[in-house]
């Protein structure tokens, strides 16, 4: 039985490599076309999995070749797929991915099936959970319907579930009752500035962010800023955790990563320091390889990149 549960998003990525990003009304040209398995919920079981803990998705796919062939690439990953529904009425989701030279994307998603994420998946979840062993932990984003993600949340906290939030897409508020039920919000810059109202581009700005995520309600803020690093304010303790330096050709999957080692270490009993190097590591070490799931590193290569990096 899984001790990492998500709930969230499956999709197909198409990805495309571009000179540099668009800007409104420009056209550009593109290299090379990828495509690849995707959608932020499938990405953090995958990261989690990869790393050795027992994990499970719950979610939807269509009832086409598309759906079959990320299911197959989950299970592949070693995610357990049982509980993700077939929609015979909707199609697997999509998404277009653009990345420049300097590994900065741009993404457009079609929800498809994950749009019918509901009541059905959250007592799936919900039935899981209970039987679960502990420590256990929930990993939920917002490509789903906000509705699901609230009742997820809450399903999680009464089962006891350690409830991280990955506010992506990013939204301009979110309910209350969402708040009280998760115990980690983890945006990155864009996403923290869209909640707070204000640009987040410094560790200053970071640490100024994750006060007023606390004051709106988060219990433990992770405010990450790519390659400064990753603001880590607690219900106890505030630290900085720098970010490792690589060189970076696609960032597409870089905070799935950083979610999924998050969790991953989490329910491996790991103090938030190091849960937080981890997660700051696996992020890292997936922004030197193209694509999503594929850009995903396992438990030997993250232990290797630490080890290399042990200094930082």
């Amino acid at each position: 039985m899984a001790q990492v549960w998500v709930l969230g998003s499956i999709n197909a990525d198409r990805t495309v490599a571009v000179a540099k990003l668009p800007q409104p009304g420009e056209t550009v040209l593109a290299g090379a076309i990828g495509e690849a398995s995707g959608g932020k919920g499938a990405n953090q079981a995958v990261a989690a999995a990869k790393l050795g803990v027992a994990t499970a998705l719950i979610g939807r796919v269509g009832e086409d070749a598309i759906g079959e062939i990320l299911l197959q690439d989950l299970q592949t990953s070693g995610v357990d797929v049982s509980r993700v529904a077939i929609d015979s009425l909707a199609p697997t989701g999509q998404a277009w991915i653009a990345v420049d030279g300097l590994g900065q994307n741009q993404i457009i998603v079609l929800p498809g099936a994950n749009q019918a994420v509901g009541g059905a998946e959250v007592d799936r979840l919900q039935r899981s959970l209970g039987s679960a062993p502990r420590p256990i932990a929930l990993l939920l984003q917002l490509e789903v319907p906000l509705a699901a993600v609230v009742a997820a949340a809450q399903a999680g906290q009464a089962a006891g579930a350690i409830v991280l939030l990955d506010p992506a897409p990013a939204p301009e508020h979110l309910p209350p009752e969402l708040w009280a039920a998760i115990d980690w919000i983890t945006p990155n810059a864009t996403e923290a500035a869209q909640l707070v109202g204000f640009p987040v581009q410094t560790p200053e700005d970071a640490a100024r962010a994750a006060t007023r995520l606390q004051e709106l309600g988060a219990k433990g803020v992770i405010v990450t800023l790519g390659e400064q690093g990753a603001w880590v304010a607690g219900p106890t303790d505030c630290f900085w955790q720098p970010a490792f330096p690589v060189r970076a050709i696609d960032s597409v999957a870089a905070g799935d990563g950083f979610n999924g080692a998050l969790a991953a270490a989490l329910v491996a009993g790991q103090p938030l320091s190091v849960a937080v190097r981890r997660a700051a590591a696996a992020g890292a070490l997936t922004t030197t390889r193209s694509g999503a799931q594929s850009a995903l590193p396992n438990a030997g290569e993250l232990t290797a990149f630490l080890d290399q990096n042990a200094s930082n």
